[in-house]
């Protein structure tokens, strides 16, 4: 699975982070926590399609949104219920976005009432979430008969299983997606052993602002409410805020996560030492579902990481990485494995900021190895067939230094290939 992967990778950051480590488990992973996916006939095929996520002991909650106009019912249910600061369960659909639907508002909290009932919970204490065809029919009838059979399964709290249980939900709430993402980390916190554990769905339709796609975040550590609502929104703009697949913004995207804080730790309640370690343990689990989101990107062969460093301002950097891996042109050479590095410099200088140009070195590196195809604006020789070696492996690095300050930064995307076109094309039919 590629969160094992991308676990063994970030390990590599922990003396940076206090000894955070990545571990199975996924969103069961911290305590309390459980979860289970089954279909429910959202999808035409036998594919899951139906997923939640409960917690035995009510949590601290925050969330952010798509930025997009239009909203998905269950986008505007979900943000009344979070208004407080608290939910203790999350019931996911895919296949079906319950955006622009006649009774879409009622569908939503309808669902969160039959959660409720079953779970023994007031629903405005459950979290709801969609994803799928916009402008779809009214479907009420596959959440009042399913939504109580997840409930049954996750009150069961078999602890054997929660590993299962948490794959199920991540593989449920996959559209377009071709793999899980899951990912959870392991560290302490005031001498207690937390955990905090992700999944995530998001092929197509990336272009986040403030969110992105769907992710949801579990953690038994305590803390506000008002702080964890703080932490997530610096977190996403260093990493799910950071991706682009083809620069559509979704109108249901949402993050959201839970903090039940069975961990035992003293509650989080002001910024400080703990929130600080808290918040590496965050990124380290966001960044990784992110790449995952990235590589996964619809018809996708090949991550693209750009790297910038030497930046002026963070904000600059930030805004270059992503406008490097969201040009179209740059998708393409990288496709092709093409070393076409004028258009990293095209897609750095049409970024919005005031920066220098006049310094830029490029390097495009791999596991192949790494290649220099530009320095201090200008083109120098370098070994094409080394080049093309270095593009044709299926994770990319384009390194970006722009001598011109001492900010770093990073975005995450994909190539873009005749699949894609595919895909789209015939999505809803």
């Amino acid at each position: 699975m590629p969160q094992a992967k991308q676990g063994k990778q970030d390990s590599k950051a922990k003396d940076k982070t206090g000894g955070v480590k990545a571990i199975d488990g996924g969103v069961c992973a911290p305590q309390g926590f459980h979860a289970a996916g089954i279909h429910a006939g959202f999808k035409k095929s036998r594919k899951k399609d139906l997923a939640m996520i409960y917690s035995e002991s009510m949590c601290s909650a925050a969330a952010a949104y798509t930025t997009n106009k239009v909203k998905g019912a269950t986008l505007k249910v979900t943000m009344d219920h979070l208004a407080d600061g608290r939910a203790q369960a999350i019931v996911i659909n895919s296949g079906y976005a319950n955006t622009l639907a006649p009774n879409g508002m009622e569908i939503a909290l309808r669902t969160c009432d039959v959660a409720g009932e079953t779970l023994g919970l007031d629903s405005t204490d459950i979290v709801v979430c969609s994803t799928g065809v916009i402008g779809q029919p009214p479907m009420i009838e596959p959440f009042e008969k399913y939504v109580p059979k997840l409930a049954k399964l996750v009150l069961a709290g078999d602890a054997d299983a929660k590993h299962y249980g948490a794959s199920e939900a991540a593989e449920s709430i996959m559209t377009t997606d071709t793999i899980r993402k899951e990912m959870a980390v392991e560290f302490k916190l005031g001498g207690k052993t937390c955990r905090i554990g992700g999944m995530a769905k998001g092929s197509g339709m990336i272009n986040p602002n403030m969110a992105t796609m769907l992710a949801f975040i579990t953690t038994d550590v305590a803390v506000s409410s008002d702080i964890l609502r703080e932490l997530l929104k610096d977190d996403i703009n260093h990493s799910f805020n950071q991706i682009s697949i083809d620069g559509d913004t979704s109108t249901n995207d949402t993050v959201a996560i839970l903090a039940n804080g069975r961990a035992g730790n003293r509650e989080i309640t002001e910024m400080g030492k703990d929130s600080e370690t808290f918040a590496k343990a965050l990124n380290i689990v966001t960044v990784a579902l992110s790449k995952m989101l990235a590589k996964d990107g619809e018809g996708a062969t090949k991550l693209i990481e750009c790297h910038v460093k030497c930046a002026p301002t963070d904000q600059i950097g930030m805004r270059i990485a992503k406008t490097v891996i969201q040009s179209d042109l740059v998708k393409t050479a990288v496709y092709g494995s093409d070393a076409n590095w004028g258009r990293i410099l095209c897609a750095v200088g049409y970024t919005d900021g005031n920066f220098n140009t006049d310094n830029v070195d490029v390097t495009l590196a791999s596991r192949a190895g790494e290649v220099a195809v530009c320095k201090g604006s200008f083109a120098i020789e370098f070994d094409e067939a080394k080049a093309k070696q270095v593009l044709g492996e299926d994770e990319i690095q384009v390194l970006i230094d722009l001598h011109d300050g001492m900010a770093c930064a990073e975005a995450y995307g994909c190539d873009l290939t005749y699949d894609y076109v595919k895909i789209n094309g015939m999505y809803r039919t």
